[in-house]
């Protein structure tokens, strides 16, 4: 079977605390799609916590073609960014970003105490984040003449076709969404339409 869902959050979750020995570590989750969002979000939570000692966090961004990065933020080696995203994988999440934001409290607590102080912060974290199922869709822009209108529109209200977009001047032109598990078939009918343009958008 194909698999054509995943899972991911589509806005910020409450900050968490989670205290041990002292040390504060606040949690944050966040929606993104790039680099770019990853930076501007460690942006602002190293202007909140301006005092904090250590932004440790792990992303993971894409559905078929996975990318992610784990940072400690000058902790041990391997003892927070792991952590942190060994919980994306357990929750498997993607296009997200776990950061936790660590207050020292004076009682080093070894890498052990680390290791498990930053999967604690970000389990509690995706725990309280409101984490959704997706489908994974494949986009077809439909080209045809207005005298195929109604065979077009047939097929797309009896599958339950999504148009995302549609533009109707000289010719029509749809721009239709589907599962990725019903794109081939669906794709069959309408390239065996006569008179019907079928294109996939990248």
């Amino acid at each position: 079977m194909l698999e054509d869902v995943y899972k991911t959050i589509e806005k910020s979750s409450e900050e968490t605390l989670f205290k041990e020995k002292g040390s504060k570590f606040f949690g944050y989750a966040f929606p993104v799609l790039s680099e770019e969002d990853v930076k501007e979000h460690l942006e602002d939570l190293k202007k909140k916590h301006h005092s904090a000692r250590h932004f440790c966090y792990a992303y993971q961004l894409g559905i078929e073609k996975i990318r992610f990065r784990a940072n400690d933020d000058g902790e041990p080696n391997n003892s927070a960014g792991l952590p942190i995203y060994g919980q994306i994988q357990s929750f498997e999440v993607t296009n997200i970003l776990i950061v936790s934001v660590r207050y020292f409290g004076g009682t080093k607590l070894g890498v052990g105490g680390l290791i498990s102080a930053y999967k604690t912060s970000a389990q509690i974290t995706l725990e309280a984040a409101d984490i959704l199922e997706k489908t994974i869709n494949i986009y077809y822009k439909l080209t045809f003449e207005y005298d195929m209108m109604n065979a077009v529109q047939r097929i797309i209200k009896e599958k339950n076709i999504e148009i995302t977009n549609q533009k109707l001047e000289m010719n029509c032109e749809y721009t239709i969404s589907i599962r990725k598990k019903e794109s081939e078939s669906i794709y069959t009918i309408f390239d065996n339409l006569y008179k019907v343009d079928i294109k996939m958008l990248a």
